[in-house]
Parts: structure tokens; sequence; C-alpha cells
């Protein structure tokens, strides 16, 4: 990986579930913490945006939606840029990119001028530092990557909670142009947590196996295969719903308190709670996604998630009081976690290692469309209707929707497969191994065989040496 132009992961190296894999998993923390929490605490400068520049929720909405946009529909482009020039060189210039879109809104005179840099650039730079993040992360660990996932996706949580209460004191203190300049300094971070993706090393190789394994690096650079696996159909269809209402809420629930007539700093701090519990809830569910019982059937697990955050939203639509808030929050935040925790696990178990790299970056385009018109469609609503009431509902529908999609289409359209390998070039690697073991054991056969004969042979050519005491066990 790396050394080779098709990154696809050295074929014959076994995962390390440890080591170094422990330095991926925290620079994929740090990345999964801004590519998530981000868009949603930008949110926390949406008032003075809306004050600065004259316009509605659903205008600011479009910098959270432009945000995760980029970061879903950009997919195939990062899957083509790691499979050419691998994953650490990409988060690289990622980093670079998130950090010149803060720093060049922060000089915007308009919200379109924000939409191009924070929306468009940022996102660019951090959907290069997602992806190659998580491709890493599930070459480095296989029998632990159920909580390996869980961990990581906790860095969305632990920004949210340190990102949200941060951006109140830097627009109190520097208003929404000196946050944003402060901001595209931390996201440079990126570029350190790239540098911690070191490339797997493929086991060394005579000069005889030297040219076939050159050719069998040549892979391409987005493979479309993935999509005659009717599990990957099913999960693309249904989480392409399910992001049409998840990331609603949580972009909302500030303004939501600020209209209820609560002070900026207790609305925002609904998005702590709610991280707070998130912090929890990845981890957790992680580690019972890995238990052996559980872990064949994580796809239910998943659509259960999913039912709990949507079921989530329909009681929080009913939220009159900061109170009530509260109590979404917490139970949104249990919910979503889940959901953080599981989804990539799922694709994981799906697709297998050597699909990985291509089938997330068909699936985020797909989910692209909905991420672009969910919180701004919400925003609309929200301007004709004037009640929050509305909004919450109609994203409890659609992520439940996702959730019966999911279960009922792997219930009856999915046969239960046996442990088969993914690909091909598993397959060959498998029955390669298998061959060798037979060989293995062929000649251990021989020479058994050999020494058999010569022990019965011994007797007759040295005759009393064979029964000398010294040479007796």
């Amino acid at each position: 990986m790396g050394a080779v132009v098709a990154d696809d992961g050295p074929s014959g190296v076994k995962a390390p579930d440890g080591g170094w894999g422990w330095a991926v998993l925290f620079g994929c923390f740090i990345i999964t913490g801004f590519s998530y929490a981000f868009p949603k605490a930008v949110s926390v400068f949406f008032k003075e945006l809306i004050r600065e520049f004259g316009i509605g929720y659903s205008d600011t909405a479009w910098i959270s939606s432009i945000l995760l946009a980029m970061l879903y529909g950009t997919g195939p482009l990062c899957s083509v840029c790691v499979n050419r020039f691998g994953c650490r060189p990409v988060m690289l210039v990622g980093g670079l990119f998130a950090s010149m879109g803060m720093v060049i809104a922060s000089f915007c005179t308009s919200i379109i001028q924000i939409y191009l840099t924070a929306g468009v650039i940022t996102g660019l730079g951090l959907a290069l530092n997602f992806q190659p993040s998580l491709i890493m992360l599930n070459r480095y660990f296989d029998k632990r990557r159920p909580l390996a996932n869980g961990l990581s996706a906790a860095g969305s949580p632990v920004f949210l909670c340190a990102l949200s209460p941060l951006g109140q004191i830097l627009q109190h203190e520097y208003g929404w142009r000196g946050g944003f300049l402060i901001l595209g300094g931390m996201l440079l971070n990126c570029c350190v947590c790239g540098a911690l993706m070191r490339p797997l090393e493929p086991p060394k190789k005579s000069e005889a196996t030297k040219e076939p394994a050159e050719k069998k690096v040549k892979k391409k650079l987005l493979d479309f295969s993935v999509f005659k696996d009717g599990g990957f159909v099913i999960y693309t269809l249904a989480a392409s719903i399910m992001v049409l209402g998840l990331f609603v809420p949580p972009v909302f629930v500030v303004s939501y308190a600020k209209d209820l007539g609560y002070q900026d700093t207790k609305a925002a701090f609904l998005l702590t709670i709610l991280g707070f519990i998130d912090i929890f809830a990845r981890p957790i569910c992680g580690m019972v996604a890995g238990l052996k019982w559980v872990r064949p059937r994580c796809v239910y697990l998943f659509s259960f998630a999913m039912i709990f955050n949507g079921f989530t939203d329909l009681m929080g639509s009913m939220s009159v009081d900061y109170g009530g808030l509260v109590v979404f929050c917490i139970f949104f935040g249990i919910s979503y976690g889940m959901v953080g925790a599981l989804q990539f696990e799922v694709l994981m178990a799906i697709v297998g290692t050597q699909k990985f790299s291509s089938a997330i970056g068909l699936v985020l385009l797909a989910e692209a469309m909905a991420v672009l018109i969910g919180p701004p469609s919400a925003g609309k609503l929200l301007d004709a209707t004037g009640r929050y009431m509305f909004v919450f509902i109609i994203a409890g529908i659609e992520v439940t929707t996702s959730a019966l999609v999911l279960a009922l289409g792997n219930f009856f359209c999915i046969k239960k497969k046996s442990e088969e390998p993914h690909t091909k070039e598993e397959a060959a690697e498998r029955e390669e191994l298998n061959k060798s073991e037979d060989k293995t054991s062929e000649d251990a056969k021989v020479d058994s065989i050999e020494v058999e004969q010569f022990l019965k042979d011994e007797p007759e050519k040295n005759g009393e040496v064979v029964t000398n005491p010294e040479t007796c066990v």
C-alpha cells in the first residue's frame, strides 16, 4: 500500500489489531470529530449571520448542508485519489484545504462567498481526510474492528461538546469572523492526523514472485462491481433515506431553544448534553456489536438504532420548554451514537476489506443529494410554518422509514450466506494458502515415511548398537 499505484491494501498482510493501529485510531478519532461535529458547531454562528446578511433560516442552513454534501458527494473522487496516491498524501492535502476554506470565509462579504469557502472548500478538505482515515482503520483492525469503529466514531460527540461552547465563546469575544479564523487554524491538525496514517508494509517476496505480485496490484481506481451485491444496494438505499432526516435535529435544536426565549449559552448547552451522552453511546455500542452472537446480526442492531432515533425525533416534536429539549437531547444522543458507531461497521461487513475503499465512496455519493436537501428543506418548512414541531416530525418519519427498508430488505431479499471470501483476489489467496499447506503436509508425510524406513533398516545394519542404553530415551 503506499509504494504501489493502486492503494488497495497489500495482500497477505494480516490486520495487526493493535500496535501502530492505536495511533491510526487516534487520528481517525480526530478526523471523525472534525468531519461530523463541524457542520453542527457552525450552526452556533447562524444567528449572527442572519443579522449581518439579512437572510432566513433556510439560507444559513445551506452552510451545514454544503459541508455535509461535500463530505458525502465527493466520495468517488476521494476513492480514486486514495487508490491512486495513497491515504497519507490525500489527507495532508485535505487538511490544508479544510483550514484554507475557513480562513478565507472569515473575510467574506456575502453569504454566497461563505457557501463557496466554508461550505465547498472546507467540506472538500474534510472529505479528503474522513474517507482515507476510515479506510486505514479498516486495514489496521479486524477482530477488534467494531470496537475500533465505536471509539473512532466517539470523536464526533467529543468534538461537538468542545466546539459548540467554544464557538459560542469565540463569537462573543471575536465575532463570527474571528471565530471562523481561529477554527480554520484548528483544522490544520488534520494534517498531523494524516501524518499518522503509516502504510502497512507488504511481506517481502523473493525475486521469482516479484513480477506476479506487481501485476496483482493493478486494480480499478473505482470498483462498480459492489452494486452486484444485493446487501450493498439495500444498505445504500436505506442510508440515503436516513440522512434526509438524521442531521436535521442537531442543526435546529439550538435555534429552537433560542426562539423559546432561552439565553444563547443555555441554548448551546443542549448540543453539549447531546454530545456528552453520545460520547459513551458509541464505544459501548461498538463493544456490543463486537460480541460473538451480535456481530453476525449487526445489520439488525443498526436498524433498531435508526428506529430508536426516528422515534426520539417524533417525541422531541412535542417539546415546549427547556426541560423537554434536555430529555430529547439525552435520548437523541443515545440513538445517534448507536447509528454513528454502526453505520460503517455494517458497510465493512457487507463488502469486505478489498472493496471498501470504492464502496464507501459510492455510498457517500448516493447519500449526498439527501444530505444537501435535508436541512434546507427543513428550514423552508420552518420559515413557512414558524413551528419546529413539523421539522422534527418529518425527520423522524424519514429515519424510521430507512430502518424499515434496511431490516425488511435484508430479511426478505438477502439469503443467508456462508462465510466466503468477498472478492476473487481473496479467494485466490486462500486457495494458494491451502495449496501451500497441502504441499507442506505432503512433504511432512514423505519425510516421516523416510524416517520410519530408516529406523526399520537400522537394526539390520547396526545390530547391537540399536539397543545401546546410551542411545535410548
